[in-house]
């Protein structure tokens, strides 16, 4: 396959992975469908560094639009045009990294909810774990990932767990395509900036 074909491959693949990062982000500021929640900033850290709309979507879709012009007979279908495609697959690496990250750690600290403590109810980090005080003895007890049960511990939003737990997967699951494709992309670009394109 010559390299402005697996261009335009890549770069029609991007599109949807792109809307659907930024909207499993947009959708994560919604717990429970209410406005409520982001109003009264009952929402995580790793949900605001819209980890899905600016890394997985805008810093992804600008070298979406760039890989697919380089797609045969286009503009950029030259050596120039592989090289920028080169120079934005590593944005779209930057990009898709970064969804990656804050949606792992979305994940692992858990969500944002109103749960029971020592002094009553109160919103905070029911399941973050003191990585300090981490015991990997008991880490099946202790960790909600690994302990289903403990999901009840969140009263407010209802379903917070499984409503996170979706979404924050489906934005590791696609920013992890889009991570492989910009280093398949950063591959092509470096072997269509030496040898050309099939124009």
């Amino acid at each position: 396959m010559c390299t402005g074909k697996c261009s335009k491959c890549i770069g029609v693949t991007l599109f949807p992975l792109v809307l659907l990062c930024a909207l499993a982000n947009f959708m994560l500021l919604f717990p429970d469908f209410s406005l409520e929640y982001l109003t009264a900033e009952h929402i995580t850290p790793e949900i605001l560094y819209l980890g899905g709309i600016i890394g997985g979507g805008g810093l992804v879709l600008i070298p979406a639009l760039h890989i697919f012009a380089t797609r045969s007979d286009a503009c950029c279908s030259n050596r120039c045009g592989m090289l920028l495609s080169l120079v934005f697959a590593v944005v779209g690496i930057a990009g898709s990294s970064y969804c990656l990250i804050c949606s792992v750690l979305g994940v692992v600290n858990g969500p944002y909810c109103l749960h029971e403590t020592d002094n009553g109810t109160e919103w905070g980090r029911a399941f973050q774990v003191d990585i300090t005080k981490l015991n990997i003895t008991n880490l099946k007890d202790t960790h909600y990932l690994l302990n289903y049960t403990r999901w009840d511990e969140c009263l407010e939003p209802p379903d917070v767990v499984v409503f996170n737990l979706v979404l924050f997967n489906c934005q590791i699951l696609f920013s992890f395509i889009q991570l492989i494709l910009c280093i398949c992309q950063l591959i092509n670009g470096f072997f269509g900036t030496l040898c050309g394109t099939c124009k």
